[in-house]
């Protein structure tokens, strides 16, 4: 093989040789073109699909949803939606592909709090009056959701690596949910072993992109965040994805959350009582290699995630 990469640096102006060094270096030539990659008409195995979020207006703004074979982080301060939106998918992954699912269930890991079983069952309850074709299909949404509590980095990898691939084999799950990457990161390890940290986030950021590739599935990790020290001007996020730039190489799409200093009145209640106004939401896209940088605007109600319409005041 070195002396095929060889033959190659030096006869690169050759057309002959540049072919013969294609099918030398590959067991099997890919028989399809980057367009049949667009259009769709590539073997499954290749064909990236889209997650609906559920919500029309983020499903615009992502293009369809979530991408398959690759990494998305959803960061942002506490208390934006990150475990509200992740949950969601959770439940959307459920549904076929022509209604925006992946028609199978979900792993999620837990890596801080509790999982807020609470919260899933309130949105399960929801959720056929939100998609009727739920209901019509009977989904047991409930029962394809996978929980692993996880306090230790060694056991996150053990997971990753060896339980979830399990599940994955078996064709019963289409998404794998961390929540969330930066917990153990940043407890396991002290300030001086930013090095050690670093090969470690590879080495993690490496079997993730093994997952999602293998299987064809997306993998999507929470985030937490830490203040921004370069901020000098009230323009600039006050807020940046925790993990530093070692991490932010290993995603390949990040999405960041935030507050913002509108509310809307509830449904069917008067705006003048405070206890029923909802905080509206931002969603911005902060690098992806399909998505442009933008901002979105979306609420997190009883129900879930949905648009906020024309209700801003």
């Amino acid at each position: 093989m070195k002396k095929e990469k060889i033959s190659f640096i030096r006869h690169i102006h050759s057309h002959d040789n540049l072919q013969i060094f294609l099918y030398n270096s590959h067991s099997a030539v890919l028989p399809f073109l980057a367009l049949d990659l667009l259009s769709g008409s590539c073997p499954t195995e290749f064909r990236r699909h889209s997650l609906s979020v559920g919500c029309p207006i983020l499903d615009d703004f992502l293009r369809g949803g979530i991408l398959s074979l690759g990494v998305t982080e959803i960061t942002g301060e506490s208390a934006t939606g990150k475990t509200q939106l992740v949950l969601q998918l959770c439940l959307t992954s459920q549904m076929s592909r022509e209604d925006g699912g992946l028609n199978g269930g979900a792993v999620f890991v837990c890596t801080e709090d509790v999982f807020p079983s609470r919260r899933l069952q309130q949105l399960i309850e929801a959720f056929p009056k939100r998609f009727p074709i739920a209901k019509s299909k009977q989904l047991s949404l409930g029962e394809n959701i996978y929980v692993e509590h996880v306090a230790e980095k060694a056991q996150l990898e053990h997971c990753i690596s060896q339980r979830i691939p399990i599940l994955l084999k078996k064709g019963s799950v289409k998404l794998v949910v961390i929540d969330s990457v930066a917990a153990l990161f940043r407890s396991e390890f002290e300030a001086n072993q930013g090095i050690l940290r670093a090969k470690n986030l590879q080495s993690f950021g490496a079997q993730l992109h093994q997952l999602a590739s293998s299987y064809n599935i997306p993998v999507i990790c929470v985030n937490q965040v830490t203040a921004n020290m370069n901020a000098r001007t009230p323009s600039e996020d006050p807020y940046i994805p925790a993990l530093g730039l070692t991490w932010s190489n290993q995603v390949q799409t990040r999405i960041m959350l935030k507050r913002m200093p509108y509310k809307l009145p509830a449904p069917n209640s008067s705006s003048g009582e405070p206890s029923c106004e909802t905080p509206v939401r931002a969603m911005e896209v902060m690098f992806s290699p399909y998505l442009p940088r933008d901002t979105a605007y979306f609420v997190v109600e009883a129900d879930g995630i949905g648009d906020w319409g024309d209700r801003l005041v």
